[in-house]
């Protein structure tokens, strides 16, 4: 799975790295401890805010909450339950399908964490491009009705997203048996169109996402607390006396 991860990047490099046309939300200050249920910038296609039915989509930086809320749902209570979504089932899925053909998005990351279990105990690394590139999670969004909100008001719709996954191989698969499905530059635009709002579409682009390519580095345990934050977090640790 993908329980926590790290995104320094600015608005403003977000907004080049990604051709972001519009910028929605509160401004995220950089973490190196994303945990479930926190803010989290979402990269996706939407129709411009406070334009007409027939304007076209734009790309929007928007923020979002990590751990889906399916439209369905009766409250939120369930969002730290859903903040992965296996690539093998997520077009089956109730709380998923529905997004994968209409509403998928991308999470901007540095990379992510994963604990991996020995015999003296679990030991956390910090996996991420070999050149430190920022990386972008296949994710999907929902949004959700506050039923106790009046139909007009602005925070009657609760943006929440997931990260998929993926069957975790080589190097990766000895720390975890999963890992997320990293989008690549040349698939990022076909992977945002839900223009078609069909699962095929959804289930043919996982089908050609590449395995990723990753370097894991032991890092410190003060990543397992997630009232523990900053660039330390991320950097090389010795690892653990055996």
């Amino acid at each position: 799975m993908c329980g926590r991860y790290a995104n320094s990047a600015s608005t403003a490099g977000l907004y080049g790295a990604f051709e972001i046309d519009e910028v929605i939300g509160d401004d995220l200050e950089p973490s190196w401890n994303v945990a479930p249920t926190d803010a989290v910038w979402a990269i996706m296609e939407r129709k411009p805010r406070g334009e007409d039915a027939d304007a076209a989509e734009v790309r929007q930086l928007r923020t979002v909450r990590w751990g889906l809320v399916p439209s369905w749902s009766k409250d939120k209570k369930g969002a730290a339950r859903l903040i992965n979504a296996r690539s093998e089932t997520v077009i089956e899925k109730p709380a998923f399908k529905r997004a994968a053909a209409r509403r998928r998005c991308l999470l901007p990351a540095d990379g992510y964490f994963e604990w991996q279990k020995t015999p003296d105990g679990k030991v956390p690394y910090f996996l991420h491009s070999a050149d430190d590139g920022q990386l972008a999670f296949a994710g999907l969004y929902e949004l959700w009705p506050d039923p106790s909100l009046a139909d007009d008001d602005p925070a009657r719709w609760f943006w929440s997203a997931t990260v998929i996954t993926r069957q975790a191989t080589d190097t990766l698969g000895e720390i975890h048996d999963r890992c997320p499905v990293i989008v690549p530059p040349e698939l990022r635009g076909p992977w945002l169109d839900c223009s078609t709002g069909e699962l095929a579409v959804a289930a043919h682009l996982l089908e050609q996402m590449p395995e990723p390519v990753l370097e894991p580095r032991i890092v410190s345990s003060e990543v397992n607390s997630v009232r523990n934050n900053g660039p330390r977090l991320v950097e090389p640790a010795p690892p653990p006396a055996s």
